[in-house]
């Protein structure tokens, strides 16, 4: 077994991996810190050579077990009572405000936290988008990024994005290609199966880690009003590192459900509480069972034969 690290750095370095694995009997394992450096470099000399895994963020259990090894324990068997779920909600809150970059998470104190943050979207901004991508000036993709970051959740308009930022419309969408391949944010999609009442077409964002996405707005405060915003993200994010997509519905008439999981509706609340909108989508949809997902639990209620679950985050994720 080869272990490499930081492999981008190499000169020709998918050459040399490609010579070593036709003509040594040894199994390769590369890495970096830079995913788009790397699939440039080196990935297109190993097409068929190759398996590639994605190492996302933590995820939030991961984020617990290196914070509190004694409470991962009680969090793992899935079975708690309000008492434990109060405690954990002090950790989801702190991973929604710094995130789940290992060395984020491991530093001693909040303003280690803040540095480390800030020197991550230095080197994906001004080093990897211009170097890799030859994006001239860093300052409308800043611009943009500050922008999609005010507005998670919120369905993209892209002729508004366009005359707020400066930047023309092939060049914004090449643009949102490349913070998806940089693993900045992700697109959700509509779920619709009417093409004629459900909108079919307009994404919208979020953002993988919220530790980025908070030091782009320079924001770490603990008392915040993009909370239920945040909540949201953080439920499209742990899909994400489970290697599932969610997507969201939404009607012309304005009827909205934040996620659905293979027709699953999944409501993000920060006050447990049933909507007009959920009830439409289990009339016209009748799914197995549904969910609202906040800071506590309660009894779940029947809405038209379907259940609805109420859980807290630390359960749901």
């Amino acid at each position: 077994y080869v272990f490499i690290d930081e492999v981008q750095y190499a000169d020709e370095g998918g050459k040399k991996l490609k010579y070593i694995y036709d003509t040594e009997n040894v199994k390769l394992i590369i890495s970096g810190s830079s995913s788009a450096e790397i699939s440039i470099q080196s990935l297109k000399y190993l097409v068929g050579r190759i398996y590639v895994f994605n190492l996302l963020p933590f995820s939030f259990s991961e984020f617990l077990s290196a914070r509190n090894e004694d409470l991962i324990k009680i969090y793992e068997k899935k079975r708690f009572g309000e008492e434990i779920n109060k405690r954990l909600l002090k950790y989801v809150n702190e991973f929604l405000i710094f995130g789940g970059y290992p060395r984020v998470v491991l530093s001693e104190d909040e303003e280690e936290k803040r540095r480390t943050l800030q020197n991550i979207f230095n080197t994906l901004i001004l080093r990897e988008v211009r170097d890799l991508f030859g994006v001239a000036s860093n300052d409308n993709f800043v611009k943009l990024l500050k922008v999609l970051a005010a507005q998670i959740g919120n369905i993209i308009n892209y002729a508004e994005l366009c005359a707020v930022t400066g930047i023309k419309l092939p060049e914004l969408k090449r643009y949102f290609s490349i913070l998806e391949e940089l693993y900045i944010l992700k697109r959700c999609y509509p779920f619709a199966k009417n093409k004629r009442t459900e909108i079919v077409k307009a994404p919208k964002i979020y953002f993988i880690d919220y530790g980025l996405r908070n030091v782009i707005l320079d924001n770490f405060s603990a008392e915040r009003p993009d909370k239920g915003a945040l909540y949201e993200n953080l439920i499209f994010a742990e899909y994400l590192k489970n290697e599932k997509e969610l997507k969201y519905w939404r009607t012309k008439s304005g009827a909205e459900v934040d996620f659905i999981d293979d027709e699953i509706p999944i409501e993000i609340k920060t006050v447990p509480k049933t909507g007009k909108s959920l009830r439409s989508f289990i009339t016209k949809y009748s799914p197995e069972t549904a969910y609202i997902v906040s800071e506590r639990e309660q009894e779940s209620v029947n809405i038209n034969g379907i259940t609805v679950r109420f859980l807290p985050f630390s359960k749901f994720i």
